[in-house]
């Protein structure tokens, strides 16, 4: 007769046997040494294969395909050989589209794709520190902290600012108008006369911030602007002053250090005295251009940007880095807590370390990728020097390329604010929805063409070509390639 007591024996060695089977069965995840280096090298050959013939590849790959091969990868209860998985990760994935880290990617503002940014993405995947709070991840909390500071200082921001690394501009914005929200103590009710002002060249991720935030009802004035695209001081001062004597409440003032369509560099010091006059938060999205900072015309173009609440940059646009990395900061960090407080009975053990603020404090973000390793590699390995000059260097090739088109005949406007020039096929005497189709022929043909990759967008109404030098690895070899495919479609165009 079986007692409790062996019953109870007998059901433990059952359990014990069922979780020994369960290590067993789950060990594929916890490669060996030598396991590592099979998986490690077709995937180490298929990056130096990518890099080395990164100077030849098509900066947009038309197929008919698109990729579509990749669905025949089915997830199911076994796995496929690690060789397969990257032979269709470069037919399937790295082949077709855009090719953001070519010279001749001078469409859409690229994500650079540092190189010491994919080790330092490597090395942060696999410790997988946790980088949210300093409890679990000092070092990693330390060093958001000291890049947060760093880029404080590049702005001109006081001691007292804060801010954290986000997944972008989109993420980092709406970060900002929740806290200037709360800083001026907006509620429900406040939303519908509340009034935010800008251009019609901000970028639309703010008018999703404010649906985000809440605040679809506000009011978002569009401020007239300059030829050059660029917000007009007195006409937003006349805005203001309409709304005040219209019983509306003005709120927020929103200016662009290098917009999105145009490049252009709203007048920030003119518009931060006007901002601070009439009581309004003071907004600065320098997604693509803020690091243009590090150089002298930087600071010439956005002088003023330091008179900011609040600040947006992106280091995957002007520093380099990949896709997924943004900075925000706000002139004062206790605005910026006091948006994100939070707190939860399960993180009582996380105590608060004194002078080192956690980033979920300061950020929508709790889960956090461990992106700032990204970032304080390439900058800490390489100094900014090589920066500095690759940045000065797309300035100069922007001027290049603005006055050579102009050669050719393009209408390109004024200089250059930054490195994105648009420019326009319209010869005298061809009417404007002509000149449409003219361009549209140009930018199609150059997509399938491929070597060179520029795209287009609208400016006053009118299909307007658009070129952005930003790419770290774009040279005036690309540029020149440029315009000589240009030259090409013009002649075709009978030009």
């Amino acid at each position: 007769m079986e007692t409790a007591g062996s019953s109870a024996d007998a059901e433990r060695a059952a359990l014990l046997e069922r979780i020994r089977g369960l290590e067993r069965a789950s060990r594929p995840l916890e490669p060996g040494a030598g396991r590592r280096a099979k998986l490690r090298a077709p995937v180490m050959a298929s990056a130096e294969r990518f890099l080395r013939g990164i100077g030849t590849r098509k900066a947009y790959e038309e197929t008919e395909d698109r990729g579509i091969g990749l669905l025949d990868v089915q997830i199911g209860e076994t796995g496929i050989p690690i060789g397969e998985i990257v032979a269709r990760w470069e037919h399937d994935v790295v082949r077709p589209g855009g090719l953001p880290g070519s010279g001749g990617h001078l469409a859409y503002i690229p994500g650079g794709g540092l190189y010491h940014s994919a080790l330092a993405d490597y090395l942060a995947a696999v410790s997988n520190k946790y980088a949210g709070i300093f409890f679990t991840g000092p070092g990693a909390v330390r060093m958001e902290n000291l890049l947060v500071r760093w880029v404080a200082d590049l702005v001109g921001y006081p001691a007292g600012a804060g801010g954290s690394l986000s997944s972008g501009g989109s993420i980092a914005n709406l970060t900002a108008v929740a806290t200037a929200r709360d800083a001026h103590g907006l509620r429900g009710a406040d939303y519908a006369s509340a009034v935010v002002y800008t251009t019609s060249q901000a970028h639309h991720c703010i008018d999703k911030a404010l649906r985000i935030a809440g605040m679809g009802e506000a009011k978002l004035r569009h401020v007239p602007m300059d030829e050059g695209f660029r917000m007009r001081p007195d006409a937003l001062e006349a805005a203001i002053a309409a709304d005040r004597a219209a019983g509306l409440r003005p709120w927020m003032v929103l200016a662009a250090a290098g917009t999105t369509d145009a490049g252009a560099v709203d007048p920030l010091d003119a518009i931060g005295i006007v901002a601070k006059r009439e009581g309004c938060w003071y907004h600065v999205d320098a997604a693509y251009g803020g690091f243009f900072l590090l150089t002298e015309h930087g600071r010439r173009a956005l002088k003023g940007i330091e008179r900011s609440d609040s600040v947006v940059l992106d280091p995957h646009k002007s520093l380099f880095l990949p896709f997924g990395s943004g900075v925000v900061l706000v002139r004062d960090a206790g605005r910026l807590a006091a948006t994100h407080d939070y707190e939860g009975s399960y993180m009582q053990d996380a105590e608060r370390e004194p002078g080192e603020v956690s980033p979920a404090d300061l950020s929508p973000e709790l889960s956090k990728h461990f992106r700032a390793a990204r970032m304080w590699l390439p900058l800490v390995a390489l100094g900014t020097r090589p920066f500095q000059a690759a940045l000065d260097e797309k300035l100069l090739l922007a001027r290049y390329f603005h006055a050579e088109a102009r050669a050719l005949g393009f209408d390109v406007g004024g200089a250059p604010d930054l490195s994105v020039v648009t420019f326009r096929w319209a010869p005298r005497g061809m009417s404007a929805e002509r000149a449409d189709a003219a361009n549209q022929a140009i930018v199609d043909a150059m997509r399938r063409d491929g070597r060179i990759f520029i795209s287009s967008t609208l400016l006053d109404g009118r299909f307007t070509l658009r070129m952005a030098v930003l790419a770290f690895r774009t040279h005036r070899r690309h540029v020149d390639l440029g315009l000589r495919i240009l030259r090409e479609q013009v002649e075709a165009l009978g030009g």
